[in-house]
């Protein structure tokens, strides 16, 4: 049976990022993540589960139950990988790649 935990290392795992990162973004402490991410399903106080929700852009309600409501969308979920993934490149990289992605969108509205 799937739990909070397993829900939690699964979008860790999903949008590539460290323990450490989510820590950093869902303002707790490393250590208490390691508790949440422990095999005993330890479940954190509401105000950390909203922090880690957000951090990770899905529900609490998923985090704690597994359902997905209506409002998660899976392109929100597309977006934050993105943005992960252009934290690593240089300003160049990233400048380009917008540049690119404009043209795209501009040749897309003229179909």
């Amino acid at each position: 049976m799937s739990g909070f935990s397993d829900r939690l290392k699964e979008e860790i795992e999903y949008l590539g990022i460290t323990r450490k990162e989510l820590a950093f973004k869902a303002d707790i402490k490393l250590r208490a993540l390691a508790m949440y991410l422990g095999t005993q399903n330890s479940m954190p106080p509401a105000d950390v589960a909203v922090r880690l929700a957000k951090a990770l852009n899905v529900t609490v309600e998923y985090l704690v139950t597994g359902e997905r409501s209506p409002e998660t969308s899976n392109n929100e979920t597309t977006k934050l990988k993105i943005e992960h993934e252009l934290e690593k490149c240089s300003e160049a990289t990233r400048q380009f790649l917008s540049t690119t992605i404009h043209l795209f969108a501009e040749f897309e509205k003229q179909k």
